[in-house]
């Protein structure tokens, strides 16, 4: 023990000494100019992990989930605008990103140790990765679905009766957020027997009826 403090006394000393052969001047401007760069390096970073190519870069996420994504409202419609996986996964505030992306870190695992690489292990884990998700969506308040849909902003006239009335009640009140409900809007449902039902309707119904 009293060499390692030993040892990090004489780093520390290292450290807090001024420098031999480089001016305070230098020694800033090229910790400014590497921190620029170390910066840019780090965004261009996430940002290229936060697109749908590395999304779909493994064969896991390709034939599962996006290949379920294409016949969904949110991948093809008459607007012509569509949703990419980040833009349901990932909070687009830096910060929510950042938490996100250190959560997902987690998912490298799966990948390494081969946890959803067939078929059938995805379909076996599939309520489990759906129940991670719906919890994470139900904790932040389905974010990542808000920065799209705002609910001041829905055209009542052009809903049925039926969305009026759950938008109305449960989602102006906030006893409820949007994934309570639309668990099934871009990928299949696991079996939902034991899962929560809304308004005494199977949340699958909801989903795929609005």
């Amino acid at each position: 023990m009293k060499a390692l403090l030993e040892r990090a006394r004489r780093w520390w000393g290292v450290l807090s000494s001024p420098s031999r052969y480089f001016s305070l001047g230098f020694l800033v401007v090229g910790g400014f100019i590497g921190g620029i760069l170390f910066w840019g390096g780090f965004n261009t970073a996430l940002e290229a992990t936060n697109t749908e190519e590395f999304c779909t870069g493994c064969h896991e996420m390709r034939d599962n989930v996006f290949a379920e994504l294409k016949s969904t409202i949110h991948y093809s419609n008459r607007s012509g605008v569509r949703a990419t996986c980040p833009d349901c996964h990932v909070p687009h505030e830096w910060t929510d990103k950042i938490a996100r992306k250190m959560q997902a870190s987690k998912e490298v695992w799966g990948k390494i140790f081969g946890t959803i690489n067939t078929r059938e292990k995805f379909l076996d884990h599939r309520l489990t990765l759906a129940k991670h998700e719906w919890a994470r969506l139900k904790a932040n308040d389905s974010l990542e679905c808000r920065n799209c849909h705002a609910y001041q902003f829905m055209d009542w006239t052009r809903q049925s009766q039926r969305a009026v009335y759950v938008h109305s009640t449960a989602l102006a009140g906030k006893d409820h957020t949007c994934i309570d409900c639309h668990k099934g809007i871009a990928h299949r449902l696991p079996n939902m027997e034991g899962i929560e039902m809304l308004h005494g309707a199977p949340l699958e119904q909801i989903s795929s009826s609005e």
